[in-house]
């Protein structure tokens, strides 16, 4: 796995770090986040969206990011579409 560091929380402190990378071998994004309280968790399993079945599966999770971290995720994808374009 060629996993490249793209940034963390830029208000992060020695206990808190939502980071992103992207794993070039896979071209994806890896992202660290916050747990959901269960309230938010829910409200994410319940969505109806179109063609999907409900719910959350197993093999996937609901993870938070602060806003701030937009200009990270942006230079993430960024970087993954390089990847995928090469």
């Amino acid at each position: 796995m060629a996993l490249r560091f793209i940034g963390i929380d830029p208000n992060t402190g020695t206990v808190e770090s939502p980071t992103v990378w992207v794993d070039e071998s896979k071209c994806e994004l890896v992202i660290q986040g916050w747990k959901p309280d269960r309230e938010l968790e829910a409200q994410c399993a319940a969505f109806e969206a179109p063609g999907h079945a409900v719910g959350v599966p197993d093999h996937e999770a609901v993870v938070r990011v602060p806003a701030r971290m937009v200009p990270i995720l942006r230079e993430a994808c960024d970087a993954a579409e390089r990847v995928a374009l090469r």
